[in-house]
């Protein structure tokens, strides 16, 4: 029996048959669309950096922004396009930032870094594969630190551009600033050797950072030594101030070996004894520290002063003396220099204040022969080992404690 048509159930078909119509005419128009689109060169779909009546992608990185890193390079890149013109320009100085093109001119690099707390506008031109011109611009700021880090070296390079360093010679960087992340400022430093020889980083104290070789440096070794902390963030507000390569020779190998039991000093030239003096070091109440010590500096003439570390006049133990062929061993005051005082005991007691004291001969003799970076080895003073922080008592670390004192080992 055939049923009477409901009115209600007619509506429904009637609009579920609109819809499906409507969508199927919408999915048509959307696959035309999708297969024409770029058909004809036009827009690339605003996509990031979609040049408008153009095929092509136009990207500057940074895209902009305050707070840049300066060290970050600037770039800009043409997809599906050429560049034909790029300007990095400081707005308050009017001053153009040096890049270049690579070889097929589809990216255009920074090749300087930017200065801090500066404003920089980006200007970009370029043509996609059909000839059709386009731009993109953009605009950034750099940071500004709170203080920056100079990272001043030791022994300064030009001091010994001449004469070249010794085999015991640390390579001293000492920041004029705090570092609170020694981890991230020792990524950035570098000393290569030739011939290559193992070395590490020690953190003597929130300033200064010392690398030596395993054992003394090689003579004839060269030095090529990098700090690229231009940029990086040694936290607290502190950024480096800029990047620094400097070069280093050693020179052939001069060890003195001073002995408080003989009280004879031998010299070794490249591992040959070549001579032979006697010596007086510090006496009981101050005795020489034991250990390796590194020449760090000479005087021909010198005022050697007890005031300098804290015994001044008026008080036991003060002197006041000018001294002749000074070369300094540490900073707490001990030398190797003539002292006509004590000739009388140099070879057979200890009578100084903590100096090897020679006759006039030896003294010169040793000033002229050796210099900045040689071993100064003290055995049986009756004194405590040489601190590792008092300048160049690097060398009284041993090996496993020196690389644990690498901020990149914790």
């Amino acid at each position: 029996m055939q049923m009477p048509a409901n009115p209600t159930f007619q509506k429904r078909d009637h609009m579920f048959l609109k819809k499906s119509l409507l969508s199927a005419l919408l999915v048509g128009v959307l696959a035309l669309s999708a297969c024409s689109s770029g058909d004809d060169g036009g827009d690339p779909g605003g996509q990031p950096g979609a040049v408008p009546g153009t095929s092509m992608n136009l990207t500057i990185t940074p895209a902009g922004g305050n707070d840049v890193n300066p060290a970050t390079p600037i770039t800009v890149k043409a997809d599906h396009g050429t560049l034909t013109e790029v300007t990095v320009t400081n707005t308050a100085k009017g001053k153009k930032v040096s890049g270049a093109l690579s070889p097929d001119k589809s990216t255009w690099t920074s090749s300087e870094p930017l200065g801090y707390g500066s404003t920089y506008q980006i200007d970009a031109k370029a043509s996609d594969t059909n000839g059709k011109p386009g731009e993109q611009q953009a605009r950034i700021t750099t940071l500004t630190p709170k203080q920056q880090a100079e990272p001043n070296l030791i022994p300064a390079p030009n001091a010994v551009a001449s004469t070249g360093v010794g085999v015991g010679q640390p390579i001293v960087f000492s920041f004029n600033q705090p570092v609170k992340d020694k981890a991230a400022v020792e990524k950035q430093l570098s000393v290569v050797s030739e011939p290559a020889q193992e070395g590490g980083w020690y953190w003597i104290d929130d300033k200064n950072v010392h690398y030596r070789p395993k054992e003394y440096w090689q003579p004839g070794t060269k030095l090529t030594v990098t700090a690229k902390v231009y940029g990086v963030d040694f936290g607290n507000g502190v950024y480096g101030a800029g990047d620094r390569t400097e070069k280093y020779q050693v020179h052939d190998s001069w060890v003195a070996k001073a002995d408080g039991n003989t009280e004879q000093m031998q010299i070794f030239h490249n591992g040959q004894m070549v001579k032979s003096m006697p010596i007086s070091m510090g006496k009981d109440a101050t005795p020489t520290h034991l250990g390796p010590h590194v020449i760090s500096d000479k005087h021909e003439n010198y005022v050697m002063d007890s005031c300098t570390y804290g015994v001044c006049q008026g008080q036991p133990g003060y002197y006041k003396s000018n001294e002749k062929w000074s070369q300094r061993i540490s900073n707490d005051g001990e030398f190797v220099h003539e002292n006509p005082n004590s000739v009388g005991q140099q070879g057979s007691s200890n009578v100084s204040h903590g100096c090897i004291n020679l006759n006039d001969e030896n003294a010169k003799w040793f000033y002229q022969n050796l210099g900045l970076g040689d071993v100064v080895e003290v055995t049986n003073s009756g004194g405590k080992e040489l601190p590792v922080w008092d300048l160049y008592g690097d060398w009284s670390v041993p090996w496993d404690k020196w690389l644990a004192g690498s901020a990149l080992k914790k």
